[in-house]
């Protein structure tokens, strides 16, 4: 009994009628994979993952463009999140009564991503393939554990199998109770995010940052990666496009709202200047993240991206067939090959001059370069540096045509002469946005230029 003891309770839950609001959704249980029951390590805890159905009609109370329910079911289960610390029904969620509860702290983790095209942070409980809306209600794979001792007995079985049903039917309730205005609001701001990246291209941009906008992020243990990350607590300072960039002024199709904001524009070179740690980085995520969807409060619903970006950064990386030939003329001694079909061990700057040009070759709609991860060489000259390379600041100044239609956004503190070449230049300072015009920067630099020569005399 011991041994069959977890597939026994499994087999009780899948067979859980459920009432005329839930069921389990049998057609969507594949066992090991979305239902299973298996013991903790330390044999004194169940662990179990359902799929359940809770019969809302969600597509009948809000009639609108079915690509914005993912907000919808993300508000669901958020709101469940934030409800099982204080609510017994909820207590597998936080396996309480568990000998180490704090293992299962990931089930409730919150998360304001609603949809990505990247599978991330696919261990925590959100919006997606799994946990969706349709004709027949709103489907969410429930994951939980319980106190389990090492010899199930039948009244242990009775008792998990009583709990996952009390859990059931406590999410239904909280589901059903939810008004239709929250989750209407939710779902639109959803769809409003992805009719505007669908309608970037059509205006000739390929993303959009807008006023009101907190890209600064907060980590946690299980959201530590700046797209899945929170809003920062604390201080965090909401964008402004400054008036010498042409702010945009765009309406929102779903919820008929009017924002402002900056945008990219198709095939240019935009520069985010500025000192150490003064929010380059983070403005170079925040672009990153819009190609994400994003709840209400995760400070990034107006950042919306194109999706098709590409990044590129300085990592020693075993080449095979790689064309850097944009950048050099000729191979490196311990490179084979040629420039357009190098084999070897490439050093950063050469792997990062193929990262380049192989999203320009693609027809990559953004490219993003951050200083702090860039290979310098590649990007401004030295007077060390052989003819047989030409960084990209000379590129983009003699030959602007190989960049194809690809926009290119960079952070830049120190690489003045690539700055110059950037057809507009924002500024950040303590995170808050000016701008420079070109030629006043270039006469800048010029100036500097010819005091460090002076200097140097």
């Amino acid at each position: 009994m011991a041994e069959s003891g977890p597939d026994t309770c499994l087999e009780r839950i899948l067979a859980l009628s459920g009432d005329e609001r839930w069921s389990i959704d049998a057609a969507h249980a594949i066992k090991g994979v979305t239902a299973y029951a298996v013991r903790s390590f330390d044999g004194y805890t169940l662990l179990f993952s359902i799929p359940l159905i809770v019969r809302r009609p969600l597509l009948s109370e809000i009639p609108l463009d079915i690509r914005g329910a993912a907000g919808a079911v993300a508000l669901c289960i958020e709101h469940i999140k934030q409800r099982a610390a204080y609510d017994e029904g909820l207590g597998p969620l936080v396996g309480r009564g568990t000998r180490f509860p704090h293992q299962y702290a990931s089930f409730t983790e919150p998360y304001t991503l609603v949809a990505s095209p990247a599978a991330l942070a696919s261990d925590l409980w959100h919006a997606g393939n799994r946990n969706f809306a349709d004709g027949a209600g709103i489907h969410l794979l429930v994951s939980g554990a319980v106190p389990c001792p090492p010899g199930l007995s039948p009244q242990d079985i009775s008792r998990v199998t009583e709990a996952a049903a009390r859990l059931c039917d406590t999410i239904t309730a909280y589901i059903v109770s939810l008004p239709v205005r929250r989750l209407e609001a939710a779902w639109i701001t959803t769809l409003d995010q992805q009719v505007l990246r669908e309608t970037l291209p059509s205006r000739g941009l390929v993303s959009f940052i807008g006023d009101g906008a907190r890209l600064a992020r907060h980590c946690t243990q299980y959201r530590c990666f700046f797209r899945t990350a929170g809003p920062k607590e604390g201080v965090s300072i909401p964008f402004a496009c400054p008036q010498e960039l042409a702010p945009l002024e765009l309406e929102l199709a779903a919820s008929n709202r009017t924002v402002t904001g900056l945008g990219i524009r198709k095939g240019e070179v935009f520069a985010v200047a500025g000192s150490n740690a003064q929010g380059k980085s983070t403005f170079l995520d925040g672009i990153i993240a819009g190609v994400d969807d994003h709840a209400a409060g995760d400070g990034r619903e107006l950042v919306v991206t194109v999706r098709g970006l590409c990044t590129a950064e300085a990592a020693a990386c075993q080449l095979a067939g790689a064309d850097v030939s944009m950048f050099f003329s000729a191979l490196p001694p311990g490179m084979e090959g040629t420039a357009r079909s190098a084999y070897g061990m490439g050093s950063g700057s050469m792997t990062m001059a193929h990262q380049v040009q192989a999203a320009i070759v693609r027809g990559a709609p953004i490219l993003i370069i951050d200083e702090d991860r860039a290979a310098p060489n590649l990007l401004v000259r030295s007077c060390l540096q052989t003819g047989e390379i030409t960084p990209l600041s000379e590129i983009l100044a003699r030959d602007r045509g190989k960049m194809g239609e690809t926009a290119l956004v960079f952070a830049a503190c120190a690489m003045d002469t690539l700055v110059a070449q950037a057809d507009r230049i924002m500024v950040l300072d303590r995170h808050e946005a000016s701008a420079i015009d070109r030629e006043v920067f270039r006469h800048q630099v010029a100036e500097s230029l010819g005091k460090m020569a002076r200097d140097l005399e």
